[in-house]
């Protein structure tokens, strides 16, 4: 399992659920190492502390000591876009450090395993580059400006022509990454549109069961069968992309009203009440090792903040609608918040505070 290593990013404001994640993975493929860049100190403190089995941190700092070229980007673009521009050439830093890695596959951090990713690899086959569609729903068409592919799952073979297609991603995220839409371009992700005519061995994933989410859940069939989720009645959930998922207080929301998805009891409670059990448990695991230090502000909805005045309002009124956005559920936790930034709506969202 060691040739299959995976690799991600996120700051301490996600870091419920870049642990989230890993529990996951380590669940569904053991020992299969997770490299995570840090995005702020507090972060790579609070994982150095945990000390977790299979899990590699690495400080921005030294990433940008071996990637010069991405740090001079910095001065000209917002802080999350200079994020995006680190996604490629941090899959590549981790390819060129782990000399065991035959695969590094990119991760989102708020992405959740449900079973092995196994027929993901096995679908891939001798590919050279590992890329998985949005599928979005009807509807949802029109997002496809944001790009036919999702960065939350991209996958490179150590050969010749998956580096070669890496390479080109990554030079291209440094002549130009930014959070708005430009002809064919937009951030990191819509490159990823050009790499089937580039490169040859480019591998769509066609599993059903790979990167489910609000804005493709509409048009599939779900069904509860032999202790898993099955998706068109063949194809087993092994990981569902949690975009959006948000927490106030004691509630936590998701996106599906944003993406016009159904939130049935199948999904509540097979899909989302896990996944909010395990960022409660990540969060109460993580609070006693985290200690932001100057300029490292952990984003919560605070008093003052007019979304949260709303949120009150409502939770006085025992709504379960806010903003359009479907409440999950309902959790007392004692731990702070992991909450997230305020993102465009758009099927890439950052792993990071704004």
């Amino acid at each position: 399992m060691s040739k299959r290593v995976y690799c991600t990013y996120f700051d301490h404001n996600y870091l419920s659920r870049g642990l989230a994640l890993y529990d996951s993975l380590a669940r569904h493929a053991p020992g299969a190492r997770l490299w995570v860049l840090c995005l702020s100190d507090a972060c790579y403190t609070a994982l150095t502390a945990l000390d977790l089995p299979d899990l590699v941190p690495r400080r921005l700092a030294d990433f940008e000591a071996a990637e010069p070229e991405v740090a001079a980007t910095r001065g000209d673009r917002s802080l999350i876009e200079y994020y995006f521009t680190c996604s490629p050439a941090w899959k590549l830093y981790v390819l060129n450090n782990d000399v065991e890695a035959e695969w590094v596959t990119y991760l989102d951090s708020d992405l959740f395993f449900f079973a092995s990713p196994d027929p993901i690899y096995d679908e891939m086959g001798d590919a050279s580059f590992g890329i998985i569609p949005h599928r979005f729903a009807r509807g949802l068409e029109y997002r496809q400006r944001f790009g036919i592919y999702n960065v939350g799952w991209v996958s490179v073979r150590r050969c010749d022509e998956g580096i070669a297609a890496l390479r080109w991603w990554r030079e291209r995220c440094i002549e130009w990454c930014h959070d708005f839409v430009d002809g064919d371009r937009f951030a990191d992700q819509r490159y990823l549109d050009r790499l089937p005519g580039l490169f040859r061995n480019v591998h769509i994933i066609e599993n059903l069961g790979a990167n489910l989410a609000p804005w493709n859940l509409a048009d599939v069939g779900l069904e509860w069968r032999d202790d898993a989720m099955l998706i068109a009645g063949r194809y087993r959930l092994i990981f569902f992309h949690f975009h959006g998922v948000r927490r106030s207080g004691q509630y936590y929301f998701n996106s599906h009203r944003v993406f016009r998805a159904p939130f049935p009891k199948l999904v509540r409670e097979r899909i989302y009440q896990p996944y909010v059990a395990a960022l409660a448990a990540a969060e109460g695991e993580a609070s006693p090792h985290l200690h932001p230090g100057p300029g490292e502000i952990v984003r919560t909805l605070a008093v003052g903040n007019p979304l949260d005045h709303l949120l009150n309002v409502l939770r006085k009124a025992r709504t379960t609608i806010y903003r359009g956005i479907d409440v999950v559920t309902r959790r007392a936790i004692a731990a702070p918040q992991s909450p997230s930034l305020k993102s465009r709506q758009t099927s890439r969202e950052p792993q990071c505070a704004s």
